[in-house]
């Protein structure tokens, strides 16, 4: 007579709560009786609307449950895989031949403990449990569709592709490997999280990338111990080096093709599920001001937006401080025809050019921010309007002057010029303290402001990459793809500063093969013409005359 080996570990039926945690469940073997498993399920998962559990009786078999969680798995798909069970007629029930046979499903797993199981199950899969077998079958029937792919919305570009990732993990891993086909693209998987149990992919070039960067950031993903992780912003400020640096040290990005570039120089991406932007490690200070068009359109063009956005960080950051400097304390520095018209522009207003600028800048991000948090379709015109309306009736109102007016509008559209929107936030928030120390120390403040941004710069490090590499230290191959970008038949090597295992990054390139007249023109090609009709191959041409 056949009896059913019970666990002897128990689950009680008001369990506490750190008990319900899916690693405390890992050590919950599953029984061989279908009832005691379905009893434990029904006190794990209690009050649980959504848990859906449908017990029935294979043709010639024992009986069998499949449990799911309405939303997450498709429906129509599970009622198909019972109908195929119902009437399957086969001699045997255990899951090796109900595996093989009776399910047409192309994705299966076996979990043989309660936490393996609803980890699958609470992920989109379908569980299946037979009578008289200790372990279950996680069927990959992922149901509803998510977000479909789109042009990303904070990364436009003239030049490019238009595929932006989604929320849905296993769509961007598809994205990544469509751009790169090679066995050698590893996507490791995590799970982080001992609430939310989000899973994470960590993906890297095997035989490309540095085995200590790899290792080093899977170091430290595996020592977070959070509640949950709901979006890829959690783990950038676990896993940074300086947490109280303002400059940021991880990229995020929401493009594929950034990514498998970013792979390609031997770079690691931490793809997050339920966000569509991807983490990027290491980050250097030059990255910032890097752009995907950078690498689509010509050199010269590239390198010419390049030294532009350069220009408009410094100005970001200091024309407000340099202003406030020059008129309170270096009038003599302007020209003597501007200076009187500062001063005409300033006679009538009440506060110092320090007061000036932080009401006009904290107006300006009070409305910027606006801009952000209202619908789209009010928040451009809120912005835009509300700008130019506020700097016109603070001007004749007698609040501030017209050339702070203009101060501000410039630094602006300068910080509206970086690429990286986290690399303009630090400026952004370094403009402030920039701006005080000016107005007590004048253009010598700047200076020590400078000197301290720059020195923390040189310190800090990214996954242990120097912050300013390729400047500081100092490699002549890395400049080639810095502040401006060569072209691409010179720049033959990959970055060195990420101790790539593999360098070499194009063989001979094509320019070499073409002539050094300037390739192969029409006059010669019409003489080879010629001289093949003499040999033999008569021209049409000639034969008409």
């Amino acid at each position: 007579m056949y009896r059913s080996k019970r666990n002897t570990q128990r689950l009680p039926f008001e369990p506490v709560s750190d008990n319900l945690y899916i690693d405390k469940l890992k050590g919950q073997s599953l029984c061989d009786s279908l009832e005691e498993n379905k009893r434990m399920l029904k006190a794990i998962m209690s009050d649980s609307s959504d848990f859906v559990m449908r017990e029935f009786v294979m043709e010639h078999g024992p009986k069998a449950l499949v449990c799911y969680i309405d939303g997450l798995s498709d429906a129509k798909s599970v009622d198909h895989v019972i109908q195929s069970l119902m009437v399957w007629k086969g001699e045997y029930s255990e899951l090796k031949q109900v595996k093989q046979r009776a399910l047409p499903v192309s994705q299966l797993n076996e979990a043989d403990n309660f936490g393996d199981l609803l980890r699958g199950v609470l992920s989109g899969d379908v569980g299946l449990l037979v009578d008289r077998q200790p372990s279950a079958l996680l069927l990959g029937l992922r149901g509803p569709k998510h977000r479909s792919i789109s042009e990303p919305e904070t990364e436009s570009t003239i030049r490019g592709p238009r595929e932006g990732f989604n929320e849905l993990l296993r769509t961007n891993t598809a994205l990544l490997r469509r751009r790169i086909k090679s066995p050698r693209l590893k996507m490791k998987p995590m799970v982080i999280g001992k609430e939310a149990n989000t899973d994470i992919v960590v993906a890297y070039i095997d035989g490309l990338a540095n085995p200590t960067l790899v290792e080093e950031v899977i170091r430290r993903l595996e020592n977070i111990d959070i509640d949950g992780v709901l979006e890829s912003g959690y783990i950038e400020e676990l896993i940074q080096d300086n947490g109280y640096s303002p400059f940021p040290q991880i990229q995020y990005t929401e493009r594929p093709d950034t990514v498998a570039a970013a792979l390609l120089e031997g770079r690691v991406a931490i793809l997050t599920d339920g966000t569509p932007y991807v983490l990027l490690v290491p980050l250097t200070f030059w990255m910032m001001l890097q752009a995907n068009e950078d690498y689509y359109e010509r050199f010269l063009i590239s390198s010419f937006l390049r030294l532009g956005r350069f220009m408009f960080l410094i100005i970001a950051l200091t024309f407000p401080a340099l202003y406030i400097a020059i008129t309170t304390f270096h009038q003599e520095m302007i020209p003597t025809p501007l200076l009187l018209s500062v001063a005409a522009a300033r006679e009538s207003i009440p506060f110092p050019a320090v007061i000036e600028a932080l009401i006009m800048e904290i107006s300006f991000e009070a409305l910027r921010e606006a801009g952000v948090r209202l619908p789209k379709a009010v928040g451009q015109a809120v912005s835009i309007l509300g700008a130019l309306v506020v700097g016109q009736a603070a001007v004749q109102a007698g609040i501030v002057s017209a050339p702070m007016v203009i101060v501000v509008s410039i630094t602006g559209i300068a910080s509206f010029a970086i690429p990286k929107f986290n690399a303009a936030i630090s400026v952004r928030l370094l403009r402030f303290p920039l701006m005080l120390i000016a107005s007590i120390f004048g253009l010598f403040g700047i200076v020590i402001g400078l000197m301290f941004i720059i020195g923390h710069l040189a310190k800090m490090r990214s996954f242990g990459i120097p912050y300013l590499a390729p400047v500081s230290p100092y490699s002549s191959d890395d400049m080639r793809d810095t502040m401006v970008r060569m072209p691409w038949w010179s720049m033959k090597r990959r970055p060195e500063m990420f101790g790539l295992r593999n360098l070499v990054r194009l063989g001979k390139s094509v320019t070499e093969t073409i002539a050094p007249e300037g390739g192969q023109t029409f006059e010669s090609t019409d003489r080879n013409m010629n001289r093949t009709d003499r040999n033999g191959s008569p021209n049409q041409g000639d034969d008409d005359a």
